[in-house]
């Protein structure tokens, strides 16, 4: 099951040590030098009820800091438009945007309404940097503003800009965010890609912006969780031509202090959840791990205000692990078959047909769903509970084929394994609860919306997620590297779990 060993706790600890991709743009308007809305309104009432509430010192001087960055978003506005741009990086690096919602949005709209926008900007940097901020908040730019750094005459990237490293930064950060078809931005990519990589070749890793680079290549900003860089990038921001070194770190500190507070405390209610469910005790095989299931909610709702959903949302992940482990570790095919028979029921009176061990689970995650679902009636006015525990009806049918595949040493091709794998990474329950959680759940005509009209929304995600944990497994299982570029690029098949194959002749055709 994919999400049980993806983005593990490892790899998020990982992005907390390595070094900040602090070079957004050119010295002349940033200096960094790299070491190692009214709509959550609702929300911040029950985080005042629910949540541990920061010191009134940090709160008050938060707010004051805010205002700062505000009048400046505000006053600026006419006067240097790029600074802006560079600021606007600046709080998304730093993980404070959230504050500045409306000033982002009207300075981006701003940007975007100007047919002439991209004439002004003439560096890669500047043209980057307005381009992968603009594609950031949903608008369209075409891609076509990079040929102007094309050569005329046989249509490549000058060799001129190849030595611009801030440039040629701005170029792969930018690329990032290409779509299919984009063919200029795949070249973008190459080409940045290919100098910045020649640039370390021949320059000492212990040189700054030789780290810079590397961290760049290896963790594009729009590929990265930025919170968990966030701390670096504060720590060697230099202010944008001489202005807001002092007041964005203070600010960013600040928050990062009080997030961390609210972090650390919504950790512990998670751990406190768990141990009330006993779970753990009676199941001694169940893995108990709070701090790895919370650390998918903490890196998807950055913003502290979000609360409740972190929390909630991690309650939801536990109990993927938890049926999970019960089918692989626990379960056979006849106790499994009734396991699922009772979640796609969803009465409380089918846990007597179910084997004792499994009762406890089964009570817990019926309850705790349940729960959810009037949490977010409380606050949004609509219960979206039928539609949250066929999530797990899916999620256990998924899991109850996987397990008859092997019990029954049945061997699924390519095609019904992807398949079937989407659902059994776990990503459809987490996106169906997160789309609730965060309100989008009423459509235009005041109906909620249903099951099927958000399960899409997730497949691609979910396939990125299936193939990845599989090509983990793949390694460890010492696959080819052929068949690991095979099942990657060519033909987008994940092989089954390390106890499954595919048909050997089915993967000779597809390779």
């Amino acid at each position: 099951m994919a999400m049980t060993r993806a983005l593990s706790p490892s790899y998020l600890c990982m992005h907390m040590h390595i070094t900040s991709s602090c070079l957004n743009g050119s010295s002349k308007f940033i200096q960094v030098s790299c070491g190692s809305s009214n709509k959550w309104a609702v929300q911040e009432d029950l985080l005042r009820t629910t949540s541990h509430r920061p010191t009134n010192y940090n709160k008050v001087k938060l707010s004051f800091l805010v205002e700062d960055v505000k009048h400046e978003l505000r006053t600026n506005v006419n006067h240097n438009q790029l600074d802006n741009l560079v600021l606007i990086d600046a709080l998304q690096r730093m993980g404070v945007d959230y504050h500045f919602e409306e000033e982002i949005e009207s300075l981006l709209e701003e940007e975007y309404v100007k047919s002439a926008c991209f004439l002004k900007y003439q560096t890669p940097f500047e043209v980057s940097l307005c381009f992968r901020l603009l594609r950031q908040q949903g608008y369209y730019v075409p891609a076509d503003v990079f040929k102007k750094f094309k050569n005329k005459y046989n249509g490549t990237f000058g060799l001129n800009l190849s030595q611009d490293i801030s440039g040629l930064i701005g170029l792969y950060e930018a690329a990032q965010l290409g779509v299919e078809g984009e063919h200029i931005l795949d070249e973008v990519a190459n080409f940045s890609g290919e100098h910045l990589n020649a640039y370390l070749a021949h320059n000492n890793d212990s040189c700054v912006q030789a780290r810079i680079i590397n961290d760049t290549l290896k963790y594009p900003y729009h590929k990265s969780l930025a919170s968990y860089k966030a701390k670096y990038f504060i720590t060697n921001f230099r202010g944008i031509n001489g202005w807001g070194r002092s007041t964005l770190q203070e600010l960013a500190n600040i928050n990062f202090s009080i997030a961390q507070e609210i972090h650390q405390h919504e950790l512990s209610q998670v751990d406190r959840w768990l141990k009330s469910l006993g779970l753990a005790e009676e199941l001694k095989l169940l893995r108990d791990q709070p701090l790895k299931w919370y650390a998918w909610p903490m890196a998807l709702f950055t913003d502290p205000r979000m609360s409740m959903q972190r929390v909630e949302l991690a309650k939801c992940i536990s109990f993927i692990y938890v049926i999970d482990d019960i089918f692989d570790v626990y379960g056979t095919v006849e106790e499994l078959t009734l396991f699922t028979e009772a979640v796609n029921r969803w009465e409380l009176d089918a846990i007597v047909d179910l084997p004792e061990y499994m009762r406890s689970p089964y009570r817990a995650l019926y309850d705790t769903i349940n729960a959810i679902g009037y949490n977010i009636y409380k606050i949004y006015g609509w219960n979206p509970t039928e539609n949250l525990r066929k999530t797990w009806g899916n999620l256990c049918n998924a899991f109850l084929k996987e397990a008859k595949w092997f019990a029954y040493g049945i061997i699924p091709t390519a095609d019904e394994y992807l398949k079937n794998g989407l659902v059994s990474s776990g990503v459809h329950v987490l996106s169906v609860h997160m789309f609730y959680l965060l309100g989008f759940g009423v459509n235009n005509n005041g109906s909620s919306i249903h099951l099927e009209d958000t399960s899409a929304m997730a497949s691609s995600g979910a396939k990125i997620l299936r193939l990845w944990d599989d090509l983990g497994s793949a390694k460890v299982t010492k696959m080819s590297c052929l068949s690991i570029i095979s099942l990657a690029t060519a033909t987008q098949r994940s092989q089954a779990k390390p106890n499954l194959k595919f048909k050997s002749s089915e993967f000779a055709t597809e390779q």
